[in-house]
């Protein structure tokens, strides 16, 4: 099964290659018009894919707000999961849009966000210890995660819980100068991967490559993208 992972696209909407199943990880548009996401589904649309995965971010405020998506686009073409899950070939995958707040956040950027990380793992708790795959705004902490300060701004409480229950892909965005993958192993040999998969750099330009990952069954993945490495050197921007 070919998955293709994009974030942050911000109302930049590259050629999509097509396969079975896309995940995008939040923040769909340039700003907060309903016309803004009339051209996200336009974008998103004849893209040819079996399923469709849309999880919300922090620039989402009209999602946040609750904007009747079905008005954009028809629902049975894709599953927008905001801490719910759906089946795809036999594999769980749950959505969270949370993130937290950070000081200096754009006010106008505030979407799904919390204050603590204890109110996030109140959110963070609702993912089933099943999941295989698993879609959030936020990056865990330590992993994909640096801003260009070499500051690790991602959610302890998420990193706490995919520990826990060690998905087979954990796919997020936000912090857009932490784009890479990151390849894990347990000491049973249990391989699991978290990749950044943020389309837009620290300086908003759509540089980055999405990310193509090929399962070839159950808790059994295999990265296939020719992926940018990017630095973590770069200078940030505050609105992430």
């Amino acid at each position: 099964m070919i998955i293709d992972c994009i974030s942050d696209l911000h109302g930049f909407y590259p050629d999509m290659p097509g396969g079975d199943l896309l995940i995008i990880a939040g923040d769909l548009t340039r700003s907060n018009r309903v016309s803004n996401y009339q051209d996200f589904f336009n974008w998103l649309r004849p893209l040819k894919y079996r399923k469709k995965i849309i999880v919300g971010g922090n620039h989402d405020v009209l999602l946040d707000d609750g904007l009747p998506l079905g008005l954009c686009y028809d629902l049975e073409k894709y599953e927008y999961l905001l801490d719910s899950g759906c089946e795809f070939e036999g594999f769980k995958i749950w959505g969270s849009p949370w993130t937290k707040t950070f000081e200096g956040m754009n006010k106008h950027c505030m979407a799904f966000t919390q204050s603590t990380e204890q109110e996030l793992a109140e959110k963070f708790s609702w993912i089933p210890a099943d999941t295989d795959i698993l879609v959030t705004h936020s990056p865990p902490h330590g992993i994909l995660d640096k801003t260009s300060w070499f500051e690790s701004v991602g959610s302890i409480a998420l990193l706490r819980r995919i520990n826990e229950i060690r998905p087979s892909l954990s796919v997020f965005g936000h912090v857009h100068e932490g784009y890479g993958l990151l390849v894990n192993q347990d000491k049973d040999g249990k391989v699991w991967r978290c990749a950044n998969a943020s389309y837009l750099n620290e300086k908003y330009k759509p540089v980055n490559v999405p990310i193509r990952v090929k399962i070839e069954t159950k808790r059994q993945v295999e990265f296939r993208s020719p992926m940018l490495r990017r630095s973590q050197e770069d200078p940030q921007d505050n609105n992430r």
